[in-house]
């Protein structure tokens, strides 16, 4: 069974800066597209950034400068680099990715459990 597994986040003051890695376990021969989410308190989710397998990255206008996902495939492991954190960096960061197989199965839109990240002012 294939999970992801998101750590790093913590509390942090404003300013400072947080790596989020997002590990996939199991049997897996490759990973898509990975995506990072997060969802702040009575806000609807939203995306924060997307890596393809390639290494074509996509970001979010509002962590444009700030933040850096990078991915090491090999590893199958992915990262988001948070640098100047802002008290609305506030929330759960999940880790997505739209296809992962394996030797078994090809499975579709996979989340992870979330890790909180809290900036404080």
């Amino acid at each position: 069974q294939v999970r992801l597994v998101e750590s790093g986040g913590g509390k942090v003051q404003a300013g400072g800066s947080l790596t989020l890695s997002c590990a996939a376990s199991g049997s897996i021969r490759s990973i898509n597209t990975v995506a990072w989410y997060r969802q702040a308190p009575g806000k609807q989710r939203e995306l924060v950034a997307t890596i393809t397998r390639g290494g074509n990255t996509m970001y979010a206008d509002s962590v444009k400068g700030r933040f850096t996902i990078s991915r090491d495939n090999a590893k199958n492991t992915a990262y988001l680099q948070m640098g100047s954190l802002k008290p609305e960096d506030t929330a759960v960061y999940y880790c997505n990715t739209d296809r992962i197989t394996t030797p078994w199965v090809t499975e579709y839109d996979h989340w992870g459990q979330g890790t909180q990240v809290t900036v404080s002012s």
